[in-house]
Order: C-alpha cells, then structure tokens, then sequence
C-alpha cells in the first residue's frame, strides 16, 4: 500500500502541472494550480528582476498522455495547444 499512497496523494506529476492523482480525481487541479498562478505572479510582481520570461503555465491540464502516438492528430493538437 505504501507506493500507491505515495504514487496518488504525494507525488506531483509534470503531465498534469505537478498536482497528485488524487487531487486531479476530486477536481482539486484547478483550485491549486490557481493558488499557485497567483502566488507567481506576486512574486514576478514583488522581485521582476528574477523574472526574465513568464511565469511557468498553471493552466490546468485536461488532457494526459500514457506513451502518446507522436503522430495522432489529437495528440499534435494538444501539443500545438500547450506550447501557445
């Protein structure tokens, strides 16, 4: 039981904007990743020296790959969607 704990209330996952499983299962995601929009962008406010580009992207992801298919129009379209 101690991985899956881990895995699914601990560890922040990179695809879905470093929120855990769990969070992103009970419709947290878009809560903290707002918190945390804001709390950068005061930063970025407070010290601008620090910041030479943007804040990083905490828009909540809806769409998470397992070994995507490179060439599937839909996984092209979220990637095109993401780097904008």
């Amino acid at each position: 039981m101690g991985f899956v704990q881990w895995y699914n209330h601990e560890h922040r996952h990179i695809a879905i904007r470093f929120v855990t499983p769990a969070e992103r299962h009970a419709g947290q995601d878009d809560a903290v990743l707002a918190r945390r929009d804001a709390i950068y962008a005061d930063a970025k406010r407070q010290h601008p020296g620090r910041w030479s580009v943007a804040t990083r992207n905490w828009t909540p992801r809806r769409t998470a790959w397992l070994n995507p298919d490179q060439e599937d129009p839909i996984f092209q379209q979220d990637q095109q969607l993401e780097a904008a």
